[in-house]
C-alpha cells in the first residue's frame, strides 16, 4: 500500500481538471508568477552591498554585490594564479539557461508515464506549483517500485559534485531516493573509466585520483619529464574542491630548470599543448591512438639494449617473464621492434630508441594524463605505462616512476598538516521503504553502459570478471548531473531515450538533460546558498566558508529543502534532515575538523567566530612525499593492493577472465576506427580529439554567455585543425565548418593552427547539445557537440568504459545560411495548449 502524501497536493487529474476553468494565475498562485527578486525584501541578502568570500571549482573569489546584485569577481588574494574562468563563475547565477520554476513537459502532464515520448527534447514545458512537480515525482517513485520493482528506477548517475560539504547534488539525491527504496546504481565513471578498474589488478589502486610526488623533489631529482597525453596547465585550473592553484608557482620553476637546461621534458602528444608552451621542451608527435605500439617499442628497446632495471623487476614486480613472449614476438609472431612501431605510431624508429635511451640515462618521471586511456583498449594504455615505468627501475624514488594524476586537483603541491571535514552522506541507516527484488537482474550497470541497458533490457555483458544482466529500465533521476554531455553517440542516446517511461531533472541550468526530461526542478546554485569547503584539494590548504552571495534567483530551492520536501511525502524527512537545519550541518563538518585539528595541534576558532568573522582557515605547512616510497622500502610490509602485492606485469586475476580484448598483459588491439591509414581514415580522415576543455569544467560555464563569447567562433563552440588539414578543403580561421560522420554532424568555428599535427582536430567536451530540431535524432547540432560524432562502445569487457577518444570526422566549410544557436535558453513557452488548457505565463 502507498504510503500517504504528508504534502496535500492535488492529483495530477484534478490539477489538469482544474486548469480547464482556472487561469495560470489562479491555478500557480501569483506568487509563482514574480522573479523571485521581486519577492525579496524581507531577504538577508537582498539589499546587501559589499564583497562575500567565496569558492568555486574554479577556484576562491570575492565576489562584489550592490544592492542584492553580484555585479563584479576578485580572485582571493591567497590564490596567485587565477584562472580568467572565474569571470564567467557570476554568470552561473545571472543567464538565459537558468531554470527558474518547477516545470512539466507538456505530452507528458496531458499523459503521464504514457505520454508521447518522441516529443522529448521539442522543449516544450508547462509550469506546475512545487507541491505538484514534487507529488508527480514521489507518484512516479511509488508506481516504478510497486510495478518493477528496483530495478526498473536508475538513481545511480552522478557527475562533478557541487562545491561544498552539504550541498552535494548526487549526494543528495541517493540519500533521499535511497530512504524511499532501494535502485539501480552505476559503477565507475567517465572521466578514468578504464584506467580506474585496470590499475587495481596492475598497480594496487586506482592511482588516476591520487596525490602525486610533491613537485619540489621532482624538481630536485628529475633528469627527464616525459608528459604522456597530459596538460597540466590547461587543467589544474579547475578542481573537485576550491583548487588553490599551488601548482603553477612549480609549473614556473620547470620553465626556469628547462631553459637552464637542468631538466628535459618530453610531450608524447600529436598536438602542442598548453604545458609545452608554457614550459617549454621537445615534442614526439604520435598517431593518435597508437600510444601502446609506442610503449611497447619502448619495452622492446629497453630490453634488448640491456637498459632495464632486473633488479626492480625482480624484487618489485611479477609477469615479466610471461610478457616477453610477446614483446619478442615468440607467441604472435611479431617483434615489437621500433621498426614495427614506427608504420603505425607515426614515429621514426631511430627516434624512439633515442626516446627509450633518453628515459633509462637518468631519473625519469613519467606524467600520465586520463584522455588517452578514453580509447578503444584504453585499460592497455595504462597498464603498459606501469611495465615502461617498472622496466626503468625508478618506482618509489623522488622524481622518477610513473603517475596518472598530475594535471588534476592541484596534485604535487604539498599536503599540509590540517585535518580534513567529513560531508553529507548518501546513507542514513534507515530502512527504504522499498526493497523489492531485482528479479535476477543486476543492481549496477557500468556507468557508460547505460544508454546499452535502456536499449538492451535482459542482455548480459561482462564487466570486470561479473556478468551484468540489463535490467528493464523505466524511470531515471537525475540531480545536478548532465548525462547530455557525459555521454557518447547522442543520436542513439536520443532514439533510446525515448524508451524510458519518466525522467527526472534537478538542475539549475536548462541543459540538454533537462530538455530531455519530463520533470524538471529548480536548484539553487551554490552561490545562492551557504556552505562549507576544504580550500585547496591535494594541498588541503585550509578551510573557506562559501557564504550566500545573494538570494535564490526566481523559484530555485536548494537540494537539501527539495529533497527534504520529497521525503515528508513518505515520512522519511527526519531521516533524510537528522532533525538538523543546513547551518546545523555546516557547524556540525567544521566541528569534526576543528576535533581532529585538536589531535595533530592545529589550533581552530569556534564555529560562530570563524562563520562571522574570519571566514578562512590556513593550515599548517605539511612534509613533502613520494609515491609509492613506502612499496619500494619495504615491499613485505607495505605490499601494494595487488593480489601479489606487486607490480603486476602479468596479470592472472585478469588472465583468467578469458577476455579476448584485455588478455593476462598489455597488448597492442587495433581500433574500430583510426587516422593515419587505420580503419575507416579513407571516408572520415581526422582524429578529433574531445579532451577537457580550455575555457570551462566539463559542460560548467558553457551557458555563462560573456564568458562564452570570450573563446566562441562565430558564436560556436571552436574546432581547432592543422594548417594543411584546413589548406585542402579552404578553411581559414573564423569559418563556420561542419564536422560529420557516419553518427552524426555538428557545425563549429574554425581555428587554423600549427599546433596540430595533420590528421587531428579537437572539439574540447562539454560543448552544449543544441539541435536545429529538438528531440529528432540526426538534426545538426548548431553549437558543436562533440558527443555527436563520438562512438558508444565499451573500451574493454574488463572495464567496459567510454572510448570518446576514438573518433574519426570529416571537416567541410559550411556554406549556407548558418542557423542560430538553440541550446542557451530556457523553455518554449506554450501557448498552443487551448482549449484544454490556458496558456502559462513562464517568465
Amino acid at each position: 500500500m502507498a504510503t500517504q502524501i504528508l504534502n496535500k497536493g492535488v492529483s495530477r487529474r484534478r490539477f489538469l481538471s482544474g486548469m480547464v476553468a482556472a487561469s495560470a494565475a489562479s491555478v500557480v498562485g501569483t506568487s509563482l508568477l514574480a522573479p523571485r527578486s521581486a519577492m525579496a525584501a524581507t531577504d538577508t541578502k537582498a539589499n546587501f552591498s559589499g564583497e562575500v568570500l567565496s569558492g568555486s571549482h574554479w577556484g576562491a573569489f570575492r565576489a562584489k554585490v550592490e544592492n542584492g546584485v553580484w555585479v563584479d569577481t576578485v580572485p582571493f588574494e591567497k590564490d596567485k594564479h587565477p584562472t580568467t574562468m572565474i569571470d564567467g563563475v557570476r554568470e552561473v547565477v545571472y543567464n538565459p539557461a537558468r531554470v527558474k520554476y518547477p516545470m512539466v513537459r507538456l505530452d507528458w502532464l496531458k499523459h503521464g508515464y504514457k505520454s508521447d515520448t518522441t516529443q522529448r527534447g521539442n522543449n516544450r514545458f508547462v509550469r506546475v506549483p512545487w507541491s505538484q512537480a514534487l507529488d508527480f515525482f514521489y507518484h512516479e517513485m511509488e508506481r516504478v517500485q510497486n510495478n518493477y520493482g528496483p530495478s526498473a528506477l536508475y538513481a545511480g548517475h552522478t557527475g562533478w559534485q557541487s562545491v561544498g560539504k552539504l550541498h552535494s547534488a548526487g549526494t543528495m539525491m541517493m540519500r533521499a531516493i535511497g530512504l524511499h527504496g532501494t535502485f539501480l546504481a552505476k559503477m565507475g565513471d567517465y572521466s578514468t573509466g578504464a584506467a580506474q578498474v585496470v590499475l587495481p589488478y596492475v598497480a594496487g589502486a586506482m592511482e588516476v585520483y591520487e596525490q602525486q610526488t610533491s613537485w619540489p623533489l621532482v624538481l630536485e631529482h628529475s633528469d627527464t619529464i616525459v608528459i604522456w597525453g597530459s596538460d597540466p596547465i590547461k587543467n589544474l585550473q579547475v578542481g573537485w574542491l576550491v583548487p588553490d592553484h599551488s601548482p603553477y608557482a612549480y609549473f614556473d620553476q620547470l620553465a626556469e630548470k628547462v631553459k637552464n637546461n637542468e631538466i628535459k621534458v618530453i610531450y608524447v602528444d600529436p598536438v602542442v599543448s598548453d604545458t609545452q608552451k608554457f614550459v617549454g621542451g621537445d615534442q614526439v608527435k604520435v598517431n593518435p591512438q597508437t600510444d601502446v605500439p609506442l610503449m611497447l617499442a619502448i619495452a622492446h628497446t629497453l630490453y634488448t639494449e640491456n637498459l632495464y632495471n632486473k633488479e626492480f623487476l625482480a624484487n618489485y614486480t611479477t609477469g615479466f617473464n610471461q610478457f616477453l613472449p610477446y614483446l619478442l614476438g615468440e607467441s604472435d609472431g611479431v617483434v615489437k621492434t621500433p621498426e614495427w612501431a614506427a608504420k603505425i605510431c607515426g614515429i621514426d624508429a631511430d627516434t624512439i630508441r633515442e626516446l627509450a635511451r633518453q628515459m633509462a640515462s637518468g631519473r625519469t618521471q613519467i606524467i600520465g594524463g586520463w584522455c588517452l586511456q578514453r580509447m578503444q583498449h584504453g585499460e592497455q594504455y595504462a597498464w603498459m605505462l606501469v611495465v615502461v615505468a617498472a622496466m626503468l627501475g625508478q618506482i618509489g624514488l623522488p622524481g622518477g616512476g610513473f603517475g596518472f594524476g598530475w594535471h588534476y586537483n592541484d596534485a604535487g603541491s604539498v599536503t599540509s598538516a590540517g585535518p580534513l571535514m567529513s560531508g553529507f552522506s548518501g546513507v542514513t541507516g534507515v530502512d527504504p521503504i522499498h526493497n523489492g527484488s531485482y528479479k535476477g537482474y543486476s543492481n549496477f550497470i557500468p556507468v557508460a553502459r547505460f544508454v546499452d541497458c535502456i536499449e538492451n533490457p535482459g542482455k548480459t555483458i561482462e564487466w570486470n570478471g561479473h556478468s551484468v544482466k540489463f535490467p528493464e529500465m523505466k524511470m531515471a533521476i537525475f540531480c545536478g548531473n548532465n548525462p547530455f554531455h557525459h555521454h557518447q553517440d547522442r543520436n542513439k542516446m536520443i532514439k533510446t531515450w525515448r524508451k524510458l517511461e519518466t525522467v527526472v531533472s534537478v538542475d539549475h541550468q536548462w541543459t540538454a538533460t533537462c530538455r530531455f526530461a519530463d520533470i524538471v526542478l529548480p536548484a539553487t546554485t551554490t552561490h545562492e546558498r551557504n556552505d562549507i569547503e576544504q580550500y585547496g584539494n591535494h594541498s588541503n590548504a585550509g578551510i573557506i566558508a562559501l557564504p550566500k552571495v545573494v538570494e535564490p534567483m526566481y523559484e530555485a530551492k536548494d537540494d537539501f529543502d527539495i529533497f527534504r520536501e520529497l521525503c515528508r511525502r513518505y515520512d522519511r524527512e527526519e531521516a533524510f534532515t537528522e532533525g538538523k537545519s543546513q547551518m546545523e550541518w555546516i557547524e556540525q563538518f567544521y566541528n569534526g575538523a576543528r576535533l581532529q585539528g585538536r589531535g595533530i595541534g592545529v589550533r581552530m576558532s569556534n564555529f560562530k567566530k570563524f562563520w562571522e568573522e574570519e571566514s578562512f582557515i590556513e593550515f599548517p605547512e605539511g612534509t613533502e612525499w613520494v609515491r609509492h616510497e613506502s612499496f619500494r622500502n619495504e615491499p613485505d610490509l607495505e605490499p601494494l593492493g595487488t593480489a601479489t602485492g606487486l607490480i603486476e606485469i602479468y596479470c592472472k586475476t585478469i588472465a583468467d577472465m578469458n577476455y579476448d580484448d584485455c588478455q593476462g598483459h598489455p597488448m597492442w588491439f587495433e581500433k574500430t576506427e583510426r587516422s593515419h591509414g587505420g580503419p575507416r581514415s579513407d571516408k572520415f580522415p581526422l582524429n578529433m580529439q574531445s579532451t577537457h576543455p580550455k575555457h570551462r569544467l566539463h559542460s560548467q560555464l558553457c551557458s555563462s554567455t560573456e564568458h562564452r563569447a570570450t573563446y566562441a567562433v562565430a558564436d560556436r563552440e571552436p574546432v581547432y585543425i592543422s594548417t594543411e588539414d584546413a589548406k585542402a578543403r579552404g578553411i581559414k580561421s573564423g569559418d563556420i565548418v561542419r564536422v560529420f560522420n557516419d553518427r552524426g554532424e555538428v557545425l563549429a568555428g574554425a581555428v587554423v593552427s600549427d599546433d596540430y599535427m595533420s590528421g587531428v582536430c579537437r572539439i574540447h567536451e562539454g560543448a552544449w547539445y543544441s539541435p536545429l530540431e529538438g528531440g529528432k535524432p540526426g538534426t545538426i547540432c548548431t553549437y558543436g557537440d562533440p558527443n555527436v560524432l563520438t562512438q558508444d562502445i565499451g573500451s574493454s569487457k574488463l572495464a567496459q568504459a567510454t572510448i570518446a577518444a576514438s573518433a574519426q570526422v570529416e571537416i567541410e566549410k559550411y556554406t549556407g545560411t548558418a542557423p542560430a544557436v538553440t541550446g542557451f535558453h530556457g523553455p518554449t513557452a506554450v501557448t498552443d495548449i487551448n482549449p484544454l488548457f490556458p496558456a502559462m505565463d513562464l517568465e
